[in-house]
């Protein structure tokens, strides 16, 4: 007898991750006809299928779950007991899932002899490599025709994201993939030989056994399908994985005042099955113009194919050059919103440097709302460099990674605490209240993590063996006079004894609360004229001190705000204010109290004291910047804006101030520092877009951090996809430098644990995790597209109406009505 491994220890969101339909008794296979790796594989030597619902609407996951001999699951269970960080490795060791999409050609087979295959193509494997789940005896035919149809019918609510039954039989019928070929035997007795005849996935049999196997799978598939759509339907329907993406329709171009750039290039438009760039026409125009005022329009087209696209030239196009391949790839929008990532091809350098001047000066333009011609020139190389692929100087030599030591110990887990009366019906996934998690500080002297959400701030315990554990919950953050409001922005101070807060309200004062207490104490009035618009800490490592003092900006003022002051708390002798409007954003430190200071306007300061002008001025690229984080050492600097981040070098290393920093001296006229633009590959923003319809919105991007440590990652978030860059790859130029992990919802605030960039703690609407960074993947077709699974990456735990989710075993994660936490986090 064989039971499944205990599906309580897997979050299943808010109910809706339950069994769709199940085929309860099977064995997994890969299954490599083409690979000398080898033909096949046993998986699972027995094991359940199952269809089940994903947090997200119309996103559908199969899943093969392992089931053991009777008793086998308790000595495991004992085993995993005595090493808690095993939990979430055995849920991707005993469960293997897949989006039901339709690139995965999903099918079924009822061989000669009853046998009967669901068969999917391996994604990440290599050309003819195939998952199959070849059913028990016990399993009828009825059951696999009616698994197949569910399939189809998830299927084709992600594609067109509206329920199946507004579906005709025709629509339908394009995933039924009965063109592919006869699913190979999982088990052959003899491995194929590589011979041409072999070639075919049917191998193991000579061509007359082919042909008969082929014509009764061909028969079986119809005769399954002849409940819900017609044969001749079904054998005549297109196979859409080969079809490549189509450019949608070109709208009217606007009426041109002027041309900025005119090339002749190869068009080529990235298609969304292959995951390649394919070439639509060898020879288009591709016109820069001005169309209105600050408004600028690339059109691309040939007379002698078609009109292909026109574009406004805003941040959200993304445009990249690489001048290795003469190229430069950038996204269009259709009008219903879908991104298309386009690639043209030059024929020689110079006529790439021409178009990309064009295009730079436009996107300048229209950000800056100021003529190209006004800025210096090294601002427009400053600039041009930003947006090419290019390796950094002093870039570490390519030597292979160092295995992470502690990755492999928490491959997602959240915060825990035991609930003994756990009940269906206590569940909520939100406040009444609508309030979401928002903000996030991590804390440095005390392992504590802190979660705002509207006028409530939950404390998280990070545990020896990291995980996230639930400490207690301050249920109102009001003044000393009694008045409710919703920090907009909070920073840890004094020993990670202190919180600092803002209200929106009054941004003329801070607030202080007291941690060993959980209440705010103390309202600091800052100054009766100059506000704060944010605030920074007086070095790197200061809320590791006992350090009073910290920074605040206004639009145009840099201060230093000192809490023991009489009166109000700005210090005038360190008080920088500037007479044009900065429009001051954001700022950071480094250990030694260097300061840098970004704009909306885009640009960035460098001072080494308060009170004086900066050392440095770094031109703006166009967008405003939203964060900013500097490393411990001041060589970095690193900006975030919204469609992309943008990483500085800070260190001079020619002239004669080389080897100091621009904190410390200004640099040379013949010399500026190095940037680089960090952003997603246009093909990927496209994928990105594409599933969930939403635009980029980076959160403020941050090093890894801890005293004495190199900073050797970067974490932001945009909608729900969290994004690392690593250092060393970054500064090689290897591409597409970064991982992802997709989640189900957006990510509202995210950081990595303080000490190490192994683990990372993420602020969703609804639940707090620790996640560690082994779990992000390459960004794939798959990765994108596949919300990750609490415990082996899915996540969307319950919340009672009594608060956060937990138990001792992270099986599910819930607060019984007796504690004191007021809200979901």
């Amino acid at each position: 007898m064989f039971v499944l491994r205990n599906v309580g220890k897997y979050i299943f969101g808010d109910g809706s991750k339950e069994s769709m339909i199940e085929l309860a008794q099977g064995q997994l296979y890969i299954v490599r006809p083409l690979s000398p790796k080898g033909y096949s594989e046993l998986i699972f030597k027995d094991g359940a299928a199952r269809i089940r619902r994903t947090n997200q609407d119309f996103q559908y996951q199969l899943v093969i779950q392992r089931a053991y001999e009777e008793g086998e699951e308790e000595l495991l269970d004992d085993e995993d007991a005595e090493d808690a960080d095993t939990a979430a490795l055995a849920a991707e060791r005993d469960e293997k899932t897949f989006l039901l999409d339709e690139s995965l050609h999903f099918r079924s087979e009822i061989r000669q002899g009853g046998e009967k295959v669901l068969a999917w193509r391996d994604l990440s494997g290599d050309a003819g490599d195939l998952y199959e789940f070849v059913c028990d005896n016990s399993i009828d035919e009825g059951q696999v025709q009616t698994f197949e149809l569910t399939a189809v019918q998830c299927q084709y609510e992600r594609k067109h994201r509206k329920p199946f039954t507004t579906a005709t039989t025709q629509q339908l019928a394009e995933f039924a993939f009965v063109d592919e070929q006869p699913i190979p035997s999982a088990s052959p007795i003899h491995s194929p030989t590589h011979s041409p005849e072999a070639l075919s996935p049917v191998t193991n049999m000579p061509p007359p056994a082919r042909d008969t196997a082929r014509n009764t799978a061909n028969s079986a598939l119809k005769r399954e399908r002849t409940s819900t759509k017609s044969s001749k339907a079904t054998a005549e329907s297109p196979n859409l994985h080969d079809i490549p993406t189509a450019a949608p329709p070109v709208q009217d171009h606007p009426e041109s005042k002027s041309t900025l750039a005119e090339e002749i290039a190869e068009l080529h438009l990235f298609d969304f099955n292959s995951g390649t760039f394919l070439l639509q026409d060898p020879a288009v125009k591709a016109t820069i113009t001005e169309v209105g005022s600050w408004r600028y329009y690339l059109q691309v087209g040939s007379k002698e194919h078609r009109d292909w696209l026109g574009q406004d030239i805003i941040a959200d196009i993304n445009p990249v050059f690489q001048y290795e391949y003469l190229s430069c790839i950038f996204n269009a929008y259709a009008r219903s919103g879908d991104a298309f990532s386009w690639l043209l091809r030059f024929k020689d350098e110079a006529t790439l440097l021409r178009f990309q001047e064009g295009l730079m000066q436009a996107l300048w333009e229209q950000l800056n709302e100021m003529k190209w011609q006004k800025i210096k020139e090294d601002e427009r190389d400053y600039v041009m460099e930003a947006f090419q692929d290019l390796n950094m100087e002093d870039a570490p030599p390519d030597e292979p990674e160092e295995a992470d030591e502690e990755e492999s110990e928490n491959d997602g887990q959240q915060s825990e605490h035991y609930d003994s009366d756990e009940e269906d019906d206590d569940v909520l996934t939100r406040d009444d209240d609508g309030n979401v998690n928002s903000q996030l500080a991590v804390g440095y002297k005390h392992d504590r993590s802190f979660v705002v959400r509207g006028s409530k701030i939950g404390v998280f315990k990070h545990t020896p063996n990291n995980h996230l554990e639930f400490s207690t919950n301050i249920s109102r953050v009001e003044t000393p006079n009694g008045k409710l409001f919703s920090p907009k922005k909070v920073m840890l101070h004094a020993e990670d004894n202190n919180l600092i807060l803002q209200s929106e309200s009054d941004p003329n004062s801070l607030y202080r609360m007291d941690l060993n207490y959980g209440k705010i104490v103390d309202e600091w009035k800052v100054h009766d004229a100059i506000p704060v618009n944010t605030f920074a800490p007086e070095s790197k490592f200061a809320q590791m001190t006992g350090e009073q003092t910290f920074l605040g900006l206004s639009r145009n003022a840099l201060y230093r705000i000192d809490p023991r002051l009489a009166g109000n708390k700005l210090v005038d002798t360190e008080l920088k204010q500037y007479v044009s409007k900065n429009d001051f954003s954001a700022a950071a430190t480094t250990e030694k109290g260097y300061i840098a200071v970004a704009s909306n306007k885009g640009d960035i300061r460098m001072f080494d004291r308060l009170g004086i002008n900066a050392k440095t001025h770094i031109p703006a690229l166009g967008e405003p910047i939203i964060g900013l984080d500097v490393s411990a050492d001041g060589r970095w600097v690193l900006a975030t804006c919204r469609t992309y981040l943008l990483l500085i070098d800070a260190l001079q290393k020619e002239g004669k101030n080389e080897g100091k920093l621009g904190f410390e001296k200004s640099f040379g006229k013949d010399s500026k520092p190095q940037p680089r633009r960090l952003g997603l590959s246009p093909s990927h923003v496209a994928q990105f877009q594409h599933e969930t319809g939403a635009a980029l919105s980076f959160t403020t991007a941050r090093f890894n951090t801890g005293e004495g440590l190199d900073e050797t990652s970067i974490i932001t978030a945009t909608g729900p996809f969290i994004v690392t860059w690593n250092m060393k790859k970054v500064l090689r130029g290897t591409k597409d430098p970064y991982t992802v992990k997709r989640y189900a919802e957006e990510v509202k605030a995210d950081n990595f644990k303080y000490g190490s960039d192994k683990n990372v703690i993420v602020a969703l609407p609804n639940e707090v995790n620790m996640v560690a960074k082994q779990s992000f993947k390459k960004p794939t077709r798959e990765s994108i597209a596949t919300p990750a699974r609490l415990g082996g990456g899915s996540f969307g735990g319950r919340q009672s109406d009594a608060g956060r989710l937990g138990t001792r075993d992270s099986a599910r994660y819930k607060l019984g009505k007796e504690d004191v936490v007021n809200s979901p986090y």
